[in-house]
């Protein structure tokens, strides 16, 4: 009940000041209209003026809106006319309208703009977004225009975007932070890490419109992900008809890779069907290299192992629906998205054993094959309807997703002394692991608004989860595959979680404010029947957050933030099941895992809409780390999860992008930030780490001509901690050369990842008493081929954009790859 307290009395301040200024002594008023196109479509960005009726001079101005809606506020007591103008399109004019009493308004019809038949040929229309927009909640890079999107897929737009990593596999990091909710359109992707890399090097730059990144979500979104939100949002059609897309792209490091895709779109009066189908095939190779100590109180053994991975996979994503439009304030769609994903891993692994260093006892010869295959596939079903022109709306989205796995692997290990014979009897085992994935869920939101400068949103959601995941190890013995029971196991999974939220936005002459809180109810219940242990809990909790925008002056801008959020474990981490890289190092979930909390606060400030510096602090209690130990008795070396008890997150980021000529454009983002974990017992003793890190990034761009494209980047990341584990420096430079041919219809991109092939990774223990380097390697520099094609349309009304209600579910579901 305390928690709620402040926020009472917030929300009674903002009531007080709006009804305050509704009984201000002014006569003023309002106008408010629509404009459209030639073909009855939303108009956006369309300059609205405000014009004395006596002499026709400007009073003041403003754009309609993305739906075409206009407002003008604050009109002084008086006569005036309303004048609407578009280049390439005829001026228009309506009124006189009289304001002649305290908070007149006047609702005006539609207005419908025409083309200019005296308009020249060939002059293209643009009405462009400034780069960097600050939001209230959240900043909107509109990358439509930019040079970032020139040949660049979506995954490389996001490793130049502020405060964002991406590593080798195509994990994003926001602020130093892993985690990260990347959704598509306010949808979620339904993928694993990788599988969700491969959609993103598959989307086009140049279809997308802009990206939002969201440090701290408001109490809309559900609470889970202390990382934040990053929203890709692609662009918008505009009229009627069909069109698509052709993707194909060829690829070569040490093997070959191949991708490919259609994008198909049809628009009507009534309805819009939409579908797009992706398939790709990777063949890559990786290493680990592991060199460590094992201690004990009589002696020291000394490990040297080398692990060499080869992948084959095969990854095919697709997605359809339609959305029917009822009439002009109502719509209802459907949508499914699925993928399929199968491969196969050769991994072979030598061991050498010693009693010093680089003197060899015995060893372990190691093949280790593994096949797998996933499949997914989640339905929605929504409504959307518009209650007045005002704003007010309500939406429902009802979800079901069904996900299943199969992962074998075999273990052949065979034991050798120093002179390389055999030394005993070769160890066989093998483990089979299907999974099932359960997912339901259902969400309501609600807007109203109050007045022109208040808004409330409400909403709820319950989400229903069920897992079952099996683990079968079978040991060979007398030339037959035999159950190990000690090893087997069944862990079982149910989740519920019911929510409530509400947001309140006050708008006032400088300055923006936004309130909101969510309330999550939860029930779980993690159930390991082979082991006879259940773990059940019920917990409620409150996510407050505050958003703050104060515009200072035409070019400066400043903002502030804070929220409240949680991380629950994914389901993969809680299953307790042991997965093995071999005999002397293997990793395992814990079905004992905590929830994590984070308290998060942010400070920004926007200069000219361009630069842009935040200062971040963040607290996390029960943080859920990756944990890398060694035992000293089985002397073996395995990761898992465990709740430490407290990290600490600073982080400052500046952005900077500069045009330097109207040929040579420069992108560039610094982000420095520090990680500090405590935990008062980790192997017997307090533990503590922290360390200062940076990540630099800059992204040249060169314009030879009108169809012509040059990009050079580089990255570059320090020496970091995570957890209980030291990250060596990282770096890159990558290049790239973008044609457009066919009327710019279809663009050719040939590209260099890692030209100098300095990619890699170091890792060392944060803990004085572990012994360990691990060296990884991997397929970094490749070459690649891609070409995509547009037909059809360019302007076609696009698929309804959705938040489905499972998102937050969806992304704790392990998808193979």
């Amino acid at each position: 009940m305390k928690t709620t307290i402040p926020f009472t009395i917030l929300f009674t301040i903002l009531f007080s000041l709006s009804n305050a200024n509704a009984q201000g002594i002014n006569l003023t008023g309002e106008i408010a209209g629509k404009v459209l196109d030639e073909k009855q479509a939303a108009f956006p960005y369309a300059s609205v003026s405000l014009l004395n009726a006596k002499d026709s001079t400007l009073v003041k101005g403003t754009l309609s809106n993305d739906s075409g809606n206009y407002l003008l506020t604050t009109i002084k007591q008086g006569a005036y006319l309303i004048a609407i103008y578009v280049v390439g399109y005829k001026k228009a004019y309506k009124g006189p309208y009289t304001i002649t009493a305290t908070n007149q308004s006047h609702k005006l019809d539609a207005t419908q703009l025409n083309q200019d038949s005296k308009q020249l040929k060939g002059v293209e229309i643009l009405r462009q977004k400034p780069l960097i927009e600050r939001m209230i909640d959240k900043t909107v890079i509109n990358v439509e225009n930019s040079t970032l999107t020139t040949g660049n897929s979506a995954l490389d737009i996001l490793e130049k975007l502020p405060g964002v990593t991406v590593d080798k596999d195509g994990k994003v990091s926001l602020k130093g932070k892993q985690g990260v909710n990347i959704m598509l359109d306010g949808k979620p992707t339904y993928l694993s890490s990788e599988q969700l890399a491969n959609l993103l090097r598959t989307t086009e730059g140049s279809a997308i419109q802009s990206i939002e990144l969201i440090p701290n979500p408001s109490a809309k979104y559900d609470a889970a992900g202390n990382s934040g939100i990053i929203n890709i949002k692609l662009k918008k059609n505009q009229n009627y008809g069909t069109n698509g897309a052709v993707d194909a792209g060829l690829g070569y490091g040490k093997y070959y890779k191949a991708n490919g895709g259609l994008t198909l779109n049809h628009r009507e009066k009534k309805f819009n069907i939409f579908g797009n189908f992706y398939y790709g095939r990777n063949k890559r190779y990786s290493g680990t290299d592991i060199m460590r100590t094992n201690n004990t109180a009589t002696n020291k053994t000394y490990f040297d192992q080398t692990n060499y991975n080869l992948r084959i996979r095969n990854n095919i994503n697709y997605k359809g629906g339609i959305d029917y439009f009822i009439n002009d304030k109502n719509t209802i769609g459907f949508s499914f998205n699925g993928y399929k994903s199968d491969g196969k891993n050769a991994s072979d692994v030598l061991t050498l054993i010693g009693d010093q260093p680089s003197k060899t006892d015995s060893s372990v010869v190691a093949k280790n094959p593994n096949h797998y295959k996933y499949t997914g596939i989640s339905y929605n079903l929504n409504y959307k309807g518009t209650i007045d022109t005002l704003g007010q709306e309500i939406s429902v989205d009802a979800d079901y997703s069904n996900y299943t796995g199969m992962e074998n692997n075999n273990f052949n290990n065979r034991y050798l002394d120093a002179q390389g014979q055999t030394l005993k009897p070769a160890y066989l085992f093998r483990n089979a692991t299907p999974t099932k994935t359960n997912i339901k869920a259902i969400k309501a939101d609600y807007t109203y608004p109050i007045n022109k400068k208040m808004k409330l949103e409400v909403g709820i959601k319950s989400s229903f989860v069920k897992t079952d995941n099996n683990f079968i190890f079978e040991n060979f013995e007398n030339n037959e595959w035999i159950n190990d029971n000690k090893r087997s196991n069944q862990f079982l999974y149910d989740e519920n979680i019911n929510a409530v939220y509400s947001n309140l936005t006050r708008k006032f002459k400088m300055t923006s404010v936004q309130l909101g809180l969510r309330a999550e109810q939860t029930n779980s219940k993690g159930n390991s029947i082979t082991d006879n242990k259940i773990v059940s809990r019920h917990y409620i909790n409150l996510f407050p957050s505050v958003f703050i925008n104060q515009t200072l002056s035409k070019d400066h801008d400043m903002g502030f933030s804070y929220s409240r959020r949680i991380d629950r474990p994914d389901y993969e981490s809680l299953n307790p099941f042991v997965d093995y890289l071999d005999l002397y190092s293997y990793r395992f979930g814990n079905p004992f895992l905590k929830p994590q909390y984070t308290n998060s606060f942010e400070v920004s400030y926007t200069y000219k809409k361009n630069l842009n510096i935040t200062f971040g602090y963040s607290r996390t209690t029960d943080v859920i780390s990756n944990v890398l130990l060694t035992d000293t008795i089985k002397k073996t070396i395995f990761i898992s999860n465990e709740n430490l008890a407290t990290q600490d997150s600073y982080n400052m980021n500046i952005t900077y992008p500069i045009k330097i000529t109207n040929w040579w454009n420069s992108s560039n983002n610094l982000n420095v930030y520090y990680n500090k974990y405590r935990t008062p017992d980790l192997l017997g003793s307090p533990y503590e780490s922290g360390k200062i890190a940076f990540h630099l990034n800059t992204t040249q761009t060169i314009t030879l001509n009108s169809t012509t494209n040059v990009e050079l980047s580089g990255n570059y990341e320090s020496k970091q901690v995570a957890g209980t584990l030291l990250l060596d420096p990282q770096y890159n430079v990558d290049f790239g050369v973008k044609k457009s041919l066919m009327d710019k219809k279809m663009d050719i991109k040939l590209a260099v990842n890692d030209v100098f092939k300095t990619q890699g990774t170091k890792i060392t223990s944060a803990i004085p008493s572990q012994h360990y380097v691990i060296k990884e390697r991997w397929e970094s520099r490749i070459f690649r081929l891609s070409c995509t094609y547009r037909f059809g349309s360019k302007d076609i009304k696009a698929a309804t954009k959705r938040s489905s209600s499972s998102e937050a579910e969806e992304k704790r579901v392990k998808s193979g790859g």
